[in-house]
Formats: C-alpha cells, sequence, structure tokens
C-alpha cells in the first residue's frame, strides 16, 4: 500500500541520499510509529521509493531507539520529553565491541546527579541525535559489571563526537564515535532499572535490531527484481520467477518475526533470523548470477543497492555466524527421533 507520507516527503526533499531528515517532519514521517511492525513496513516501503538501503538505517534508527528504549523503559516524563527528539544508542566501544565484560565507560553518582566518562564507537544516527542513549559501568558486584544507561543531550559540556570510526557505506545513514569526559547529568537522565541494563535492554535490543532489521531486504528486493526484466526466453523467465518466489517467502517470514515483537510472544528460534540472512544472501547471489547469465546491464542504483545489502550483511558477522553455529551443535547434540 502506498504510503502518502512518503509521497509528501518526496515532493519536499528531491535529494534524500545528501540529507533524508528535510521534510520529514512536515509529512509526518518523524512522529513515533504505534509498532514494530509499522517501523518496518515504512522502512521497507522508503527503500524501495528511493533505492537506498541506508535510508531505513537514518529513518528506522530513530525509530527504534525510541520504541524499545523510552517507551518500554522510560518514565513518562521521559516519554513526553523525547516523543518528538531524534535519539541514538551508545554501547559499543574502540577495539572491543559491545562485549560487556571490555566496556569501560563508566557513570559514576555524585549528589543529585551522575559524571559520565568514557568512549563510545559506531554510534548510528549519532552525528544527527538531539540525545544519545550511553551504557556505561554503574557498579562492580562479585567481579561483574553492572551497567546503567542515561540519556545524554548533544551539547552536554564534555561531549564530543568524531568520525574517526565512521562508516561510510549504506548512505545517507551517519555514524561516529563519542567521547564524554566528566559529562555531568541529572539523575532523572537514567532510562531503566539501575545496573540491570544490559541483560533487560542492550541483550535484547538485538534482536528487536535485527528483526526488524530484516524488513528493509524486502523493500531492497522490491527495488531490485523490477530493474531485472523483461526476461528474455524461458531460461530468464524461470530465473527471474524463482527470485520472485524466494522474494515471497522472505516476506512472510520477515513479518511473521516482527509481529512477534508487537505480540509480545518469543521471537521465532534464532533459526527464523538465521535462516533470512542465508536467505537474503542467497538472493543476492542469484540476482548476480541473473545479471552475469543473461547479460544484462546494470545501472548505477542497481550496482549501490547490491553493494549496500553486501554492507548490511556483513554488519556483526561474527556475532551471526556464531548464531548459525550453534544451531549445527544444537541439532547435533539433540537425541536422534525414532523410528
Amino acid at each position: 500500500m502506498a504510503d502518502p507520507r512518503i509521497d509528501a516527503w518526496l515532493a519536499s526533499n528531491p535529494s534524500p541520499a545528501t540529507d533524508p531528515f528535510p521534510g520529514m517532519m512536515e509529512a509526518g514521517l518523524l512522529a513515533p510509529e504505534p509498532s514494530y511492525a509499522a517501523i518496518a513496513a515504512t522502512k521497507a516501503a522508503l527503500v524501495e521509493r528511493t533505492g537506498l538501503l541506508g535510508i531505513a538505517g537514518a529513518w528506522g534508527g530513530r525509530q527504534l531507539v525510541y520504541r524499545f528504549f523510552v517507551q518500554g523503559f522510560g518514565t513518562e516524563a521521559q516519554k513526553a520529553a523525547y516523543s518528538s527528539k531524534a535519539l541514538a544508542v551508545a554501547i559499543s566501544e574502540p577495539k572491543v565491541g559491545a562485549h560487556p565484560k571490555l566496556l569501560t565507560t563508566r557513570a559514576v553518582a555524585d549528589g543529585d546527579g551522575v559524571v559520565i566518562s568514557g568512549e563510545k564507537a559506531w554510534v548510528s544516527n549519532g552525528p544527527t541525535a538531539d540525545a544519545i542513549i550511553v551504557f556505561a559501568v554503574t557498579a562492580e558486584i562479585a567481579g561483574r559489571k553492572r551497567y546503567g544507561a542515561f540519556a545524554v543531550p548533544r551539547d552536554a559540556k564534555g561531549l564530543t563526537m568524531d568520525d574517526g570510526t565512521a562508516f561510510h557505506a549504506l548512505r545517507p545513514s551517519r555514524h561516529c564515535g563519542v567521547v564524554l569526559r566528566d559529562v555531568r547529568v541529572p539523575q532523572s537522565a537514567r532510562i531503566g532499572p539501575e545496573h540491570e541494563a544490559y541483560e533487560r535492554m542492550a541483550l535484547p535490543f538485538r534482536d528487536v535490531e535485527d528483526a526488524v532489521g530484516t524488513v528493509p531486504l524486502l523493500g531492497a528486493f522490491g527495488f531490485l527484481l523490477p530493474r531485472l526484466g523483461p526476461a528474455a526466453g524461458e531460461d530468464a523467465a524461470l530465473s527471474l520467477g524463482a527470485l520472485v518466489a524466494l522474494a515471497a517467502v522472505f516476506r512472510e517470514a520477515s513479518r511473521a518475526v516482527v509481529a512477534a515483537l508487537d505480540e509480545r510472544r518469543p521471537n521465532p528460534t534464532d533459526a527464523t533470523l538465521v535462516g533470512l540472512r542465508v536467505l537474503a544472501a542467497d538472493l543476492v547471489a542469484r540476482i548476480k548470477a541473473h545479471i552475469r547469465q543473461f547479460a544484462l546491464t546494470a545501472d548505477a542504483a542497481t550496482v549501490g543497492m547490491l553493494a549496500d545489502i553486501d554492507a548490511v550483511l556483513g554488519i556483526a558477522r561474527g556475532p551471526r555466524n556464531a548464531r548459525q553455529a550453534r544451531l549445527a551443535a544444537r541439532l547435533l547434540a539433540a537425541p536422534a527421533p525414532s523410528v
């Protein structure tokens, strides 16, 4: 179904690849979406209309951070304060990623406030954020680091941003590093539980990102497949038809995964998310093979979209490969079915 908000936005912003946000507020695209399914559907529609997979990160990342962290764990005052703000989340740190044993950014209580010091990397949407939700060590209990999450305004004294860790693919999404030098925020800046932010917020957010992040790839395939025709001959028609069929499987599975989030039931097992990534990679390989086999001329938009999909599938490849390996381990460890 066409989204009139996207029509209105594109009419006022003919260059979304440069800066996607002008015109979004007026078109109604920056109001919080009512569900994860709505976020996912709009992400896919934006990608299909613009041919920019990075638009899903630029627009959708802002929506996801608000819905998961603020609506899910924030106070009523925080929900009201940030409903119209651009938010980013900062968990990873240089050289260590997001491993909870290795993170060093700390938040120390100081009277009626908290002082945060440390460095964050790979902060998606950080350059355009009004505030950044920073994960920091708040205590060490029985040798284990405990974490809190704090909303830090971008103009807070002691906070600086840099693009030293910038990821330059997937335009127009933007990323940065963040340095915090004795940044003071009030106690009311804390979002979510004290000392339990990592296990209750950071870890579940990975699965939310993975689940909602599959659907923009559907928009990418919706953009690419019509550009592969017309099919000349039976072999080309069969190849293109197979791509259409596999994209339909991808659509149904990705929607089911996102629906589970809104229904507050456990997502399908890791196998579904892993399977979607494997299927996406297979679709990309098939599209590239189709272009080569039938001597099609791929225009710049097609080449750019394929490169962006490759970039998305390459993000966090290590943890995803570990999940995939665990699936095999579970299968081999399970007792053989009786005959």
